[in-house]
């Protein structure tokens, strides 16, 4: 009998850790739950999302009557002519709710402030990747309400020269998911500076009018003098506005498009490694303070 009932104990035992394991989510699932969960919060503000969608069409129907216009009096616009300058100008507007240029995420900035930032190292997921999953289904919530709406109301109005084949949205939809995740990154880089400083809003300013300016933001990057479009492009801001949009509107396809899309992950390579070392960095600095 007590054989017996050791022998069912351990079957318990070893039923109970193979039921734990088989329930422990994947790395995978847990990034998934955590961009559902950021996709989830930004859909409870539908309000501001449809204010943002309002502001990105009157903001976007000033920027093509200008450029239109412009395209009109030069005859050579840089390349650009009315259908490819509608689709630069609605397609930045469409990009800029997803591959935000407003600061980095206020709860990452606010943490490290206050040192709450300690909890997440003791949690058991990354806190970079956790932070970009979390914004990667923000930026999908985002795209859905205003920046879809603002394409087919460009196309509408205006007319855009878009491509027809199948392969350049597919570039398209992979330049796009690197661009947001670039700009996560550099602003995750800059919320990092808060290990070091005190305050960091005048360097968010900065970030975002030199970020905006060189993106291609308010005029496109192939506009530039040459001098300042090759120091555009030794910048990872074309990469988050710029690219995408050439991609999508098919002004670069073929090899230029593969090396338009190579050109975005490296600098995704890049800047993620950068905040890897500026966070492995704050945290040493976070344990010396006695975080």
């Amino acid at each position: 009998m007590r054989g017996d009932a050791e022998g069912d104990g351990r079957l318990a035992i070893a039923v109970g850790r193979w039921s734990f394991r088989r329930r422990r989510p994947s790395a995978v699932g847990v990034y998934w739950k955590l961009a559902r969960a950021g996709f989830k919060r930004q859909a409870q503000y539908k309000l501001a999302m449809f204010a943002g969608l309002f502001t990105n069409c009157v903001f976007g129907f000033v920027r093509a009557a200008v450029m239109v216009a412009a395209v009109r009096a030069a005859g050579d616009f840089g390349g650009y002519d009315e259908g490819t300058i509608g689709a630069y100008v609605w397609l930045s507007q469409a990009l800029l709710g997803a591959t935000q240029f407003m600061g980095p995420p206020i709860d990452l900035v606010e943490r490290i402030k206050s040192g709450d930032v300690a909890i997440d190292f003791l949690r058991p997921v990354d806190v970079q990747l956790g932070y970009l999953a979390t914004d990667m289904g923000r930026a999908a919530c985002t795209f859905l309400p205003r920046g879809v709406p603002s394409i087919v109301i460009g196309a509408a109005t205006f007319g855009l020269s878009m491509p027809t084949t199948p392969v350049a949205y597919l570039l398209g939809l992979i330049s796009v998911l690197l661009a947001v995740a670039l700009s996560f990154l550099c602003l995750f880089a800059v919320a990092l500076i808060g290990f070091w400083v005190v305050e960091i809003r005048g360097i968010r300013v900065l970030y975002q009018i030199v970020g905006t300016f060189l993106a291609g933001l308010f005029v496109p990057v192939h506009m530039f003098p040459d001098w300042l479009r090759t120091i555009a492009m030794a910048t990872p801001f074309p990469s988050i506005l710029q690219a995408p949009i050439d991609t999508l509107s098919g002004r670069v396809a073929g090899v230029e498009a593969l090396i338009t899309v190579a050109a975005q992950g490296f600098w995704v390579l890049v800047i993620g490694l950068l905040g890897r070392v500026l966070l492995r960095a704050g945290q040493r600095r976070l344990e010396v303070q006695g975080g």
